[in-house]
């Protein structure tokens, strides 16, 4: 769910911002009598908060932010814990006329030896960058997304992770993250325009409780809200990698 600052929250806020010494009525003074004169002390001015979303999504650098598109108005941030970490978090913003608001965090699993700026074939890394993100798909039926929906049996996998936990299921559910594929295809589509040797098939996906190969996983039912909310008309990307890197 987006977390928004409520309108009428900001209403209030403009009401006491703009209603302070505007338009008082006089009050008659009583008249003046002998003796010291005395003033009431200044009263200072009421502080007031008004929650402001950021204008730019936060923990990204200049070199990070300046690969997020203009017209870009969702964007899945995936923030891992250290460079060599297969632990990230993710949380998906929506970009408002107040600026970039954020969804609840998410806990992810990305590759079993982190991060890394030039991915290749089987080096279990998550590739760093910013993506688009254009179709989905997934054994079980669509659960109701607005992405393209590839439903195919063919995504489905078996056998154990790197830490002996099943696999089965991971890919109920996956949305391609658009590195070195052709978007506009389903996810189980195998050209790779970089070629071969720089990997490909990277996608979010249901977290099966341990490290992937290259893709990010959170659970289920966090895969499901992330269906939901993609809007192709919000042109939505994902911004992945260490959080040293992003602050590049």
């Amino acid at each position: 769910m987006i977390s928004r600052t409520p309108p009428v929250t900001l209403l209030a806020a403009a009401l006491l911002l703009t209603g302070c010494g505007g338009g008082a009525t006089a009050r008659p003074q009583p008249p003046a009598t002998a003796g010291p004169a005395t003033t009431s002390p200044a009263r200072p001015a009421p502080h007031i908060s008004v929650d402001v979303a950021p204008q730019q999504l936060p923990g990204l650098g200049p070199k990070t932010w300046a690969q997020v598109p203009d017209r870009t108005r969702q964007a899945v941030v995936v923030t891992g814990r250290g460079r060599n970490s297969p632990l990230s978090t993710v949380v998906l913003y929506e970009r408002t006329t107040e600026g970039w608001e954020a969804g609840e965090p998410w806990p992810a699993h990305n590759a079993l030896k982190g991060w890394t700026d030039h991915h290749r074939l089987n080096d279990l890394r998550s590739p760093i960058g910013v993506y688009t993100l254009s179709d989905a798909g997934g054994r079980l039926p669509d659960p109701g997304t607005r992405l393209p929906y590839h439903h195919d049996q063919g995504f489905t996998v078996s056998g154990t992770g790197f830490e002996g936990e099943p696999l089965a299921g991971s890919f109920d559910y996956v949305v391609a993250i658009d590195y070195n594929r052709e978007p506009g295809t389903s996810p189980r589509d195998w050209t790779r325009p970089l070629g071969a040797g720089r990997g490909g098939g990277i996608w979010f996906h249901v977290d099966h409780d341990g490290p992937t190969h290259a893709c990010v996983s959170i659970a289920e039912r966090h895969m499901r809200d992330l269906l939901a909310a993609l809007d192709p008309a919000r042109h939505p990307v994902v911004v992945m990698g260490d959080a040293t890197a992003l602050a590049r």
